[in-house]
């Protein structure tokens, strides 16, 4: 099984994204998954583009992304992703989109088609604090996490977004890295 996944790059005036730092440190293969990694940028529309692009190419079975969600103190695969584009602060291209759908004529909302229960079992059995989220808020991250679930609605291939907390150099609630590398090694597992 081929599985794409990403991470963001850093936003907000931080110097680092876990989500990336944590995806970038995976191994090239996880039990009989391959995995083929993607850096993106965060900007509206721009980095669903890029996946989009790079799907093409490879026909992965699953669409994994990966963010960062500073305030949390778990992983939290997240359950749904809403029609809405709302930013609380600008992205990286300087856009700042307010009460604006994704797609105007996209239904509200769309969830998750990973095992979103099972991922979260997988994490915490490696010791790692996981729980199920159910809002992937209005910014980038949902808005590449509603892009995808719309685009590839009714496919075989599976999509779904899983946030992380900071890493401990950038504040607090954090885990390490590696913690949040071996969680999502946990949920690719659980797939």
């Amino acid at each position: 099984m081929t599985i794409l996944i990403t991470g963001f790059e850093p936003f907000g005036g931080q110097s680092v994204n876990p989500s990336w730092e944590a995806v970038s440190a995976l191994p090239e293969r996880v039990g009989s998954c391959s995995l083929e990694k993607l850096r993106l940028p965060v900007e509206y529309g721009e980095a669903a583009r890029r996946v989009l692009e790079k799907a093409r190419e490879l026909s992965p079975q699953v669409i994994l992304c990966v963010g960062q969600a500073g305030g949390r103190d778990a992983v939290t695969p997240e359950v749904i992703g809403i029609n809405l584009r709302e930013a609380s602060i600008p992205d990286n291209a300087g856009a700042a989109p307010a009460g604006t759908p994704i797609d105007p004529h996209g239904p509200d909302g769309l969830f998750s088609t990973l095992p979103v229960r099972e991922m979260v079992e997988a994490i915490r059995e490696k010791g790692i604090p996981a729980r199920l989220s159910y809002s992937a808020g209005a910014y980038v991250c949902n808005d590449l996490m509603y892009t995808l679930l719309n685009h590839f609605r009714g496919t075989d291939t599976r999509v779904g977004f899983v946030h992380v907390p900071y890493i401990p150099s950038q504040g607090s609630p954090s885990l390490p890295q590696a913690q949040l590398t071996q969680a999502l090694t946990a949920a690719i597992e659980a797939l």
